[in-house]
This record gives structure tokens, sequence and C-alpha cells, in this order.
């Protein structure tokens, strides 16, 4: 699965829908935080109806034997893909610190909104820390790259 792919659907889906330019909602520009909250809103009133929707429209097309699905955003995402798919679950973390450094700034409404924050609790089978010490991340993705080769039936 190409990485972030349910951002891809959603901003496609919210373009289409809305007029806007999908390209720069993909960017990390001024114009995709200016509809961040209004796209996370329709995102949000299509899962409400229903919570596979955008699961399903990413895997259409499941026809390979290995997926990374790197922007599952809550529990029922969670839930569609371990449910269907042989799964390695990994949680990508970086302190609050690191995130300010690369530019993060926090914003009410959409950094505690459930499409950043649902999965805070939920529990994967690895933790990745991605706080700048290269070393450690490769390790770590060493690991990971053992473990899910060690998982596949092909």
């Amino acid at each position: 699965m190409a990485a972030g792919c349910h951002v891809i659907i959603t901003c496609l889906g919210c373009a289409q829908e809305h007029g806007l330019d999908a390209e720069r909602l993909l960017d990390s520009s001024s114009y995709k935080e200016t509809y961040r909250r209004d796209m996370i809103r329709w995102g949000e009133e299509r899962r409400d109806r229903d919570p596979a929707h955008f699961c399903r429209l990413a895997t259409a097309e499941a026809d390979k034997p290995v997926w990374l699905v790197c922007d599952a955003r809550r529990p029922t995402d969670m839930d569609y893909f371990t449910s269907h798919y042989p799964t390695l679950t990994v949680k990508v973390c970086a302190s609050e610190d690191v995130r300010k450094e690369r530019g993060w700034v926090w914003t009410d409404g959409v950094d505690n909104a459930p499409s950043e924050c649902a999965l805070d609790d939920y529990s994967c089978q690895m933790l990745l820390s991605n706080n700048g010490d290269n070393v450690m991340l490769t390790q770590q993705l060493e690991q990971i790259c053992d473990l899910a080769f060690s998982k596949l039936k092909l």
C-alpha cells in the first residue's frame, strides 16, 4: 500500500467534492493547514456512516503479498486490517520536543481529534522511536523487517 494511503484517499475525495487542489492538500504547506479541519470533518462524516469506508477503498485491489499501511488512524482501521490480513503492528513515536523541532505546533481541534489520537493507547506488537537517533532507528527497522519476514508465508 502506498504511504499514507488513508490520507491520500481522504485528500482526493475531499478535494473532488470541494474543488480543492489535491496535490497541495498532501504537502506540508499553509494551504493544507487551511483546509485540514475541513478534511478531518469530511473524513469523520464518512467514517461515522461506515467505519471501514477508507480501508475498503485502500484495499480494493489487494493483490500484493505484503502491504505497508502507514497511516491507520483509528481502532476500526486496525480491526479491519487485523481481521482481513496477517499483520505486524508497529507504532511510530517521537517526543513532543522532537516533533516541535520538526515544525509541529499543537492545534486544538486538530491534534486532539480522533484522526490524530484515537490510537494513542492502542497496543502494537512493536514500537519504533523516531527521535533522531539514526543508529537506534536502523536497529529498530532491522528488527521489524526480521519479524515481518519471519511471519511471511510466501
